[in-house]
């Protein structure tokens, strides 16, 4: 099969500077195409978190073509942790990130069994750090 893997995640969301200091925030993340978005060029601003790749639209203009219903708060993305889950853990707590669910066993892509925290972003998108690291 031709498929190699996800390229990116389209996130809706009501606050653009509010997702993008949330994610670079909590999570490392760093902007691509930030001027160019903020001078109207593009339609989107990217996010890199990791190897992983965010489309951050606005709902107010959101980029076409588009979900057929874009709305914040109506993801649920799952990023692979390199690091035991306390430190996951950890790292949300320091950020005063409230913990949904977790630390609970899940099962990761490439099959191996893993444990997974889960949180939510401004918008209240379903956010999950899945470490297989013990």
């Amino acid at each position: 099969m031709p498929i190699r893997s996800l390229d990116h995640v389209a996130l809706t969301c009501a606050d653009v500077d509010a997702t993008l200091d949330f994610y670079k925030r909590v999570l490392g993340a760093t902007t691509l195409y930030e001027a160019e978005w903020r001078a109207g060029k593009i339609p989107v601003v990217i996010l890199q978190v990791g190897q992983s790749r965010m489309s951050i639209h606005s709902a107010s203009a959101p980029a076409k073509p588009h979900a057929r219903v874009p709305m914040p708060g109506s993801e649920d993305v799952c990023f692979r942790f390199d690091g035991p889950i306390a430190e996951a853990v950890a790292l949300l707590e320091r950020n005063r990130v409230e913990i949904v669910d977790g630390p609970v066993p899940r099962p990761a892509a490439d099959g191996k069994l893993g444990q997974s925290v889960y949180f939510r972003d401004p918008d209240g998108n379903l956010l999950e750090l899945l470490s297989t690291d013990g």
